[in-house]
């Protein structure tokens, strides 16, 4: 079996956490927590990172360093992965909910403009599978209006949105490490920014906001503290990504020649303004592809090939039909969040790929789709 995604260590993981273990150093102090946040925030182009214990909370972290809070609002993607909406909701705020293009499968800035209000305090962009969101109409209108700009860039590791690196784009950016991701440490987030008055406010609120003398606390905090074995691992991929990176969009070209012309499958999406990452290799099934996603799915792996569905819209979320006070409110039609839910899956994706598996891989596409 092909998996559909693995990580890629073959750099100096084990000798870093060996370092740590040595020097007795394995929990969230040590000398590997400031030099993984000083290498991801030089690779993203931005002045600051604050580590934290996994993307979800990054995204949480930079919500709240934003002021966020009850009887705001918080523009996101319907398409997207739930730890957008979710972290919304841990800082009791209501997550307005937008549909997306079907062109880049990212939130479109005109449903943006639509959705917002009085009560908007920030918008969520998420650079989908690694697609940068085409964030210039969303950062001209968000100051105008003194809205915040949060990138959820946890699968965009090294995306370029006109030259820039998703990462230093928004006000903050929050990042993903879990196992899956370009980079990774197991588990593991960060929250990138250039502004030192937010990367003041993420370091205080991820560690229980410890005061001055150290245990009077001013504020409630969280405990979100990265550890030195996971920023050790951290380390070595981030002094591998420009490769980890490149073997990915590698790797999608080669999918691309050898998928093109397959009736009934659209490939990934790539902008002539941004540089597309592939964290995960993405097709669309359309009209004339002879297979429901589901049988496509189970034909793959039949043939030994792993495959996973898209996100399933956040509209269509079972776990937000009960009644709460800030239920996620829809604005608009959502006709573009539920076709690219029902009708897309990602293909095996790791940056260790081999062409002889990629080969393998469109074989068996090609064969499900009679050709």
């Amino acid at each position: 079996m092909i998996p559909v995604c693995e990580p890629t260590l073959t750099g100096k993981e084990k000798e870093y956490v060996d370092d740590c273990l040595n020097a007795n150093w394995i929990s969230s102090g040590g000398k590997y927590i400031g030099l993984f946040e000083q290498a991801f925030a030089d690779f993203c182009g931005a002045k600051y990172c604050v580590s934290c214990v996994n993307g979800t909370a990054a995204l949480h972290l930079a919500l709240a360093a934003a002021g966020v809070g009850p009887g705001d609002e918080v523009i996101i993607p319907s398409f997207a992965m739930i730890a957008v909406c979710n972290s919304v909701i841990y800082t009791g705020a209501t997550p307005v909910l937008v549909d997306s293009e079907l062109d880049t499968w990212n939130m479109d800035p005109a449903g943006v403009a639509a959705a917002v209000s009085d009560r908007t305090r920030a918008v969520i962009t998420m650079h989908t599978y690694g697609h940068p969101v085409d964030m210039d109409p969303i950062l001209e209108l968000a100051a105008s209006r003194g809205i915040t700009v949060i990138e959820d860039s946890a699968e965009a590791h090294g995306a370029e949105y006109k030259g820039r690196r998703c990462g230093s784009i928004g006000a903050m950016s929050a990042f993903s490490f879990y196992g899956n991701k370009i980079l990774t440490t197991g588990e593991g987030g960060a929250v990138t920014t250039s502004d030192p008055e937010l990367a003041e406010r993420l370091r205080s609120l991820k560690n229980h906001c410890f005061g001055v003398p150290r245990f009077v606390h001013r504020e409630i905090g969280f405990n979100y503290r990265m550890t030195n074995i996971q920023a050790a691992i951290g380390l070595a991929q981030v002094e591998a990504a420009e490769e980890l990176v490149a073997s990915r969009r590698r790797n999608a070209e080669r999918y691309n020649g050898l998928l093109a012309g397959v009736p009934g499958v659209k490939t990934p999406p790539q902008a002539s303004w941004a540089k597309n990452v592939y964290w995960m290799y993405g097709i669309l099934l359309e009209d004339d592809f002879p297979l429901d996603r589901g049988q496509a799915m189970a034909a793959l792996r039949e043939r030994g090939v792993d495959s996973r569905a898209f996100f399933h819209p956040m509209h269509l979320q079972p776990a937000y039909e009960r009644p709460m006070p800030n239920r996620p409110v829809v604005r608009g039609p959502m006709a573009a969040a539920e076709e690219l839910g029902a009708r897309g899956l990602y293909l095996p994706s790791s940056s260790h790929l081999t062409g002889e598996q990629i080969e393998e891989v469109a074989a068996a596409v090609r064969d499900i789709a009679g050709q």
